[in-house]
């Protein structure tokens, strides 16, 4: 019956030409002879007169074109009902194409307007069936074409609410289904960055100070190989974190469960700034820190976005003026930390690019992250200048 269904469905021309042909043949076997008083069909056969095959045919062929134009097959179905009543007086099967096309109207159209063509149809049925002195009102037979059309567009009424439910339920499975691929997309796409980020900032710090390190150890291991060493000796702490910040970091990127997962160490913040500050210290910039107001324990991502964002700017520091002198200052505030890195803009030879670019935009994304602004640019009297302010509430973040 499956196949049968599909079939049909896809060729709704001809299930409404078999329909047509059915109530066609129907209406003209149940044709009889004059009414038996109080008997609403008629009591005995007879053949078909001409009148009655033309009308049967002009009705039934107005139901192969229901869906297309339900409101004037309903005004052919209900004329032809009007004319039988009139000639005949009695019922018979021809009754059902008024109330087939009144079902398909009602599926297709508003609720409003569906009852009020089945209400302007009964009516005019009734009066048609008084008028012919078939029936008076409110006798069996006349509520019962009253009923018969009532709930063809109950029915109607009831499959195009159905109908209605359906496509909306799809539509919202359909929208909730691109929210769900919008947000995973949009959740990879934020992951791979905060990856990007942690990469760039890992590498670029420590390679900087490799750099900076191996010129030394470069220029003074002939006259001072004791210096030398200790340079080289920094060359490999430097190698040595940067492969185990790279490790935690690429740890991130491993399947939760596997056999060689990572137990990642706690994520850097302002209190590895002395440590931070010693690094650049040790590869050769002059550079200065200060702290105001109460140092706290601070909320994890305002912490390492602070912390990367002096990271990156001492970087920047070391890569494109090395001689520099540099200040940082960290300022805590009841509701927000400042972080402030400036260099007096003496620059020197260095062995290191001048970069993509990718830094300052990886700070200005980090201050942004956290609900914070961000300001980069040079200084009056030469040097350049970082300046952060990281809330530390979301509340007035993005």
């Amino acid at each position: 019956m499956t196949w049968l269904r599909r079939a049909f469905l896809s060729r709704p021309y001809v299930a409404d030409m078999i329909l047509a042909m059915c109530v066609c043949a129907m209406s003209l076997l149940a044709r009889g002879g004059p009414p038996v008083p109080g008997a609403g069909w008629h009591s005995r056969t007879q053949p078909p007169t001409m009148y009655e095959i033309v009308l049967a045919a002009v009705v039934c062929a107005a139901l192969v074109f229901r869906r297309r134009w339900p409101r004037a097959v309903l005004a052919v179905t209900v004329t032809g009902f009007v004319v039988n009543t009139m000639i005949d007086g009695g019922r018979s099967l021809l009754d059902l194409a008024p109330a087939i096309a009144m079902y398909t109207l009602a599926s297709r159209c508003p609720r409003r307007h569906a009852w009020a063509y089945g209400g302007l149809a009964a009516l005019v049925v009734t009066v048609a069936r008084i008028g012919s002195g078939a029936g008076v009102w409110p006798a069996p037979e006349m509520l019962g074409t009253v009923a018969f059309i009532g709930m063809a567009t109950a029915v109607g009424d009831a499959l195009r609410s159905r109908r209605a439910y359906v496509r909306a339920i799809e539509e919202r499975a359909r929208k909730a289904e691109e929210t769900r691929e919008e947000e995973a997309e949009r959740r990879v796409m934020e992951e791979r960055l905060h990856i990007a980020r942690e990469l760039h900032d890992v590498l670029a710090h420590h390679i900087a100070l490799i750099n900076v390190q191996a010129q030394v150890a470069e220029h003074m291991l002939a006259t001072e190989p004791e210096q030398a060493r200790e340079a080289l000796g920094h060359v490999r702490h430097a190698g040595r974190e940067a492969l185990e910040e790279l490790r935690t970091t690429v740890g991130l990127l491993r399947r939760p469960g596997s056999r060689d997962e990572l137990v990642t160490e706690p994520a850097p913040g302002l209190d590895r700034l002395p440590e931070l500050v010693d690094s650049f210290a040790f590869a050769g910039l002059s550079l200065g820190w200060m702290l105001y107001g109460a140092p706290r324990p601070l909320p994890a991502p305002v912490d390492l976005a602070a912390f990367r964002i002096v990271q990156e700017a001492l970087t920047n520091v070391s890569k494109h003026a090395p001689r520099a002198t540099a200040s940082v200052r960290i300022s805590y505030a009841s509701d927000e930390v400042a972080v402030d890195v400036a260099d007096d803009g003496q620059s020197g030879p260095s062995g290191i690019s001048s970069g993509t670019g990718h830094g300052l935009i990886g700070m200005r994304e980090r201050a942004l992250s956290v609900g914070g602004t961000f300001l980069a640019g040079p200084v009056d009297g030469g040097g350049f200048r970082v300046h952060a302010v990281l809330p530390l509430s979301r509340k007035n973040g993005r």
